[in-house]
């Protein structure tokens, strides 16, 4: 079966609203895998917001702590990425990346080898 990554959640937001991102897996198991959650804009590489590593521990960027969470659900095989408090910076394409299995997550995007097609947040000023 091939590993498959679908995001889904996106959409326009004013400043200051909410959202929730969800990634579906299949033909990949989440648990206990490094995964994270990347932004992009037009020109620019992908830089992660949230990481989750195979512990569940968590990492985020200063410039979303406090207002994004990342988790997983391994019965629904899901990682979710909640984010609070938008700002217009936040806008671009949030893709779902998925590592190694008992590895810890990290920033880079070399450590992933599954990637999800993206979904666009826009937020509005």
């Amino acid at each position: 079966q091939a590993q498959v990554l679908e995001e889904s959640g996106g959409g326009a937001v004013q400043a200051g609203g909410s959202l929730t991102l969800s990634c579906r897996g299949s033909g990949l198991e989440f648990a206990q895998r490094a995964m994270g959650w990347f932004r992009q804009t037009p020109g620019q590489k992908r830089d992660g917001v949230a990481l989750i590593h195979w512990t569940d521990g968590t990492n985020y960027p200063d410039a979303v702590q406090g207002r994004f969470t990342v988790s997983r659900d391994t019965a629904k095989n899901t990682l979710s990425l909640q984010m609070n408090r938008l700002t217009p910076e936040d806008t671009g394409m949030y893709y779902c990346a998925a590592g190694k299995r008992f590895e810890a997550a990290h920033f880079g995007t070399d450590q992933y080898n599954f990637w999800g097609h993206g979904t666009q947040v826009t937020v509005s000023s």
